[in-house]
């Protein structure tokens, strides 16, 4: 039996408690990043640091807070593939 990434994609996506749960536990620069992700993504690291108004590096250490707890993914940005740009696990 063959797995297509949309049946690994339902895999990894969390329920709304679960997501609440893991992010109740950040700090609040997370918590940000998280609530812009919401709003729009995918984005760049830049492009929240943009929309959230904090500095490049509070926002590297969010984003790897929450690629810890499995809230945040990335991959290649389509337009400009040297960015990864960051989406919500949900």
């Amino acid at each position: 039996m063959s797995t297509s990434p949309a049946d690994i994609a339902n895999e990894n996506t969390l329920s709304e408690t679960e997501f609440r749960d893991r992010l109740r536990d950040l700090p609040p620069s997370a918590k940000l990043v998280a609530k812009v992700l919401e709003i729009d993504d995918p984005l760049s690291q830049g492009e929240l640091a943009e929309e959230s108004l904090l500095p490049d590096r509070t926002v590297r250490y969010a984003l790897n807070r929450l690629e810890e707890t499995s809230l945040v993914e990335s991959r290649y940005s389509f337009r400009d593939a040297r960015k990864q740009v960051y989406f919500l696990n949900k």
